[in-house]
């Protein structure tokens, strides 16, 4: 993978010399026709002479570029740093003059360029219409049809789900859109139509207009109109959809493993006792944690650091900082401390030489370099806040920092950050996002779902939130956390965080203490009523869904691992595995956790039922086993320890023991359950959780097929990879009342059932 500075140029044209050097290494040179060029009279765009450019990127994909000419050269699109490239061929059409309609073929699709009205209209090799882009001549708006049925993507937050019918001017950050229930903004040009085609727009930035039949991108002003720059994928399988992306984007990268096991987050601390007492806590409680997130001083009265900015210990509470980190490494969690940015712009990158006698806070070297020595000191993670007045280059300098920081004095180990802002590409730096400071309400865990599915869709794997919502309100009761709890449990980051932080503990609930007061500066804000504060109902559902996330983790490392080759989110919308199904594509409620895994939360107060649409074929409720056709929704029971969950009829699930940490070692073997109804197949992943070594074939792969008509299972080595230490798997097999123990040594066996 290729990841560009940003900051660097990009040219998105390439003049006849250029053409000529590079046609050898064009990807798609195989699908190309002959360069077409039309020439007679000079055409305009928004008062500018232009270039029309159709450069083929794949069989799928196709960059449609407008570019002004200056000193008779097509100007280039400035690189924001969110593509992989800067070159991706040699256009296919190259129109300046006067002409007439002009067709391309791009692989998958064919392409007609017509004058006037400018238009891209866009059919498959069959002649099904697919899109027509619309240019207008004297504003340079894009217009195109909004079809009849969802618009998904845009980033995280905004309207939800189907974006048609709202208007999105793609701001960035907490006054993004609807904070206290919506969250922060990461605004991604990234509009899929589910009908069978997604556009990024590259360039300018702008407005989108869904309220009409044809949607509408409308630049600042007309000066910023152009250069205009989309890439348009045409594919009616959303897997290639979601490939074509990263294709341009980037693939995510492997997070190290702990950062998919539980994260508690801390706010004001009162003593080095505190800190240490806590996480004895949860080893007492035999409640399974990873991670330990600490606050800085400036967003509260007593956090890790002095102030906001600050990478000084606060002596208050950490006042032998290398002791506590290595006590709390002892006790097997990693430490994760909170950093503020007091710059609004970022450049360059950590390689950049940069001394600390000349520091220059907008220069990533140097701003990384104020990190190092906490980090050598044993600081595992970073959550980086704030952020939200930087443009797209430097929130993905921000994000590109903290993961190439860390690989200075950890060369093998995979970093861990926690972001507010990003972009298209963050992807490429394995960030972790959350929502921002939402407010504890029903609405905000209900949207949230909506959220989580378009924030996948967009390219970011690793997202979730404040579990029970930052700002507490009278709605924050034990019902509200523990519904927040569960989701949390079933998204990629899992954690607590919030004010009256002592709440956001499985066992807070139970205390009579909320902690220190923190509702000020919020409208709305208030502490639970004291009623709710002596429930030991609440650790107990806790502690059965930390126990079934740890469980999970071998089907999620591996879902996580697939994503990082395909793209594919681990929240799925129903839409990536049901495109077919009107009702599957539509519904916002619900999502699919990996491949095989439905998943419905519960996001109304006082629920006793859960109305769930199972899409077609054959379905298993996860704690009953109870077998339900699908095709149709359904009434599904619920009390308060009960979030819907369902399995797919054709799934292979397993499930390892429960631990305390992912890394804790167990004797038990791996549980595999098979559901029958139609023949399986998964990859198990494993590698050693924390290095870069399954670059270099250091991973382990085990191939699990099952024959349903024949009743049998297969487990074989997966190509490329190898048995890793202890050099044999136990695993007991289950299908409906069957159990079977079997050792895999890496030689393919056949287990008849």
């Amino acid at each position: 993978m290729n990841s560009l500075t940003p900051g660097q140029s990009m040219s998105t044209r390439l003049n006849r010399r250029q053409a000529l050097k590079t046609m050898a290494v064009a990807s798609t040179a195989a699908v190309l026709p002959r360069r077409m060029t039309a020439e007679t009279a000079t055409q305009q765009v928004a008062g500018r002479d232009v270039e029309i450019q159709i450069t083929v990127v794949s069989p799928h994909t196709f960059r449609f570029s407008v570019l002004p000419i200056e000193k008779g050269k097509p100007t280039f699109v400035p690189d924001d740093g969110s593509l992989v490239r800067s070159d991706w061929g040699v256009p296919l059409l190259t129109l300046r003059d006067a002409f007439k309609k002009q067709t391309a073929n791009c692989g998958k699709t064919i392409v007609e360029i017509v004058p006037e009205p400018l238009e891209c209209i866009v059919t498959r090799n069959s002649g099904e219409f697919v899109q027509r882009i619309k240019i207008n001549r004297a504003n340079g708006i894009v217009s195109f049809p909004s079809g009849n049925s969802p618009l998904l993507g845009l980033g995280e937050g905004g309207p939800q789900f189907d974006r048609r019918g709202s208007t999105d001017q793609m701001r960035s950050g907490q006054g993004g859109y609807k904070l206290a229930t919506h969250g922060g903004r990461v605004p991604i040009p990234w509009v899929i139509g589910t009908s069978g085609w997604a556009m990024f727009f590259h360039a300018p930035l702008g407005t989108f207009d869904f309220t009409g039949t044809e949607a509408i991108f409308q630049p600042p002003t007309v000066e910023e109109a152009l250069p205009l720059d989309i890439f348009f994928i045409g594919a009616g399988d959303p897997t290639i959809i979601m490939s074509e992306y990263t294709r341009l984007t980037g693939n995510p990268e492997l997070p190290p493993l702990w950062s998919l096991g539980y994260q508690q987050s801390h706010r004001t601390l009162a003593s080095r006792e505190e800190v240490l007492t806590e996480a004895k806590s949860f080893r007492e409680k035999k409640l399974p944690c990873d991670a330990l997130i600490y606050l800085g001083t400036g967003f509260c009265p007593s956090g890790w650091n002095t102030e906001n900015g600050s990478f000084s210990w606060n002596s208050n509470v950490f006042p032998d900082p290398k002791e506590m980190l290595d006590q709390l490494h002892r006790d097997n969690f990693h430490v994760v401390v909170h950093s503020v940015i007091l710059s609004d712009k970022l450049r360059g990158s950590v390689h950049d030489h940069c001394e600390l006698p000349s520091f220059d806070e907008e220069q990533a070297g140097c701003y990384w370099g104020a990190h190092r020595k906490d980090f050598a000191m044993g600081v595992d993670g970073w959550w980086p806040d704030e952020g939200d007045p930087l443009d797209i280059a430097s929130r993905l300098v921000r994000n590109r920092m903290y993961w190439e920081g860390p690989q200075i004095d950890r060369p093998n180990e995979r970093p861990y950050a926690l972001h507010r802002n990003g972009y298209a590409g963050m992807q490429r730096y394995a960030s972790f996002l959350w929502s921002g400071d939402v407010y504890s309400t029903w609405e905000t865990l209900k949207t949230h779902i909506p959220i989580g599915i378009n924030t996948g869709l967009s390219g970011i794997p690793y997202w979730g939130t404040d579990i029970g919502g930052f700002v507490p309100t009278p709605e924050f009761t034990a019902e509200l956390y523990l519904r927040w709890f569960q989701f949390g449990a079933f998204c990629p980051l899992f954690r607590c965080h919030g004010r009256n932080w002592k709440l956001r503990l499985p066992w807070g609930w139970n205390t009579g203490d909320p902690g220190p007061m923190e509702i000020s500066r919020y409208e709305g804000a208030a502490v639970p009523d004291p009623s709710q504060l002596h429930n030991p109902q609440v650790e107990l559902i806790c502690h059965k869904y930390l126990e079934l996330r740890y469980r999970m983790l071998p089907y999620l490392y591996s879902a996580v691992r697939e994503c990082t080759l395909t793209g594919m989110p681990v929240m799925r919308a129903l839409w990536l595995h049901y495109p077919d199904d009107p009702k599957a594509v539509a519904r916002d409620d619900e999502y699919l956790w990996g491949r095989d895994v439905l998943v419905a939360p519960v996001v109304e107060k006082g629920a006793s039922t859960r109305q769930v649409y199972l899409p077609g074929g054959t379905w298993y409720d996860f704690w009953t086993d109870e077998r339900i056709e699908g095709g149709r929704e359904i009434s599904r029971n619920v009390d308060l320890e009960i979030m819907p969950l369902y399995v797919r009829a054709g799934s292979i699930l397993p499930l390892g023991p429960v631990k305390q940490y992912v890394h804790q070692e167990s004797d038990e073997p791996l549980a595999v359950t098979i559901y029958p109804g139609a023949d399986a197949s998964f990859l198990l992943y494993e590698d050693d959780g924390r290095s870069f070594n399954y670059r270099k074939g250091e991973w382990m792969g085990v191939q699990m097929s099952w024959a349903d008509s024949q009743r049998v299972l297969i487990l074989e080595l997966a190509n490329g990879s190898r048995m890793r230490a202890p050099l044999r798997r136990n695993l007991e097999v289950k299908i409906d009342q069957t159990r079977r123990q079997v050792e895999f040594h890496g030689k393919r066996i056949e287990i008849r059932l």
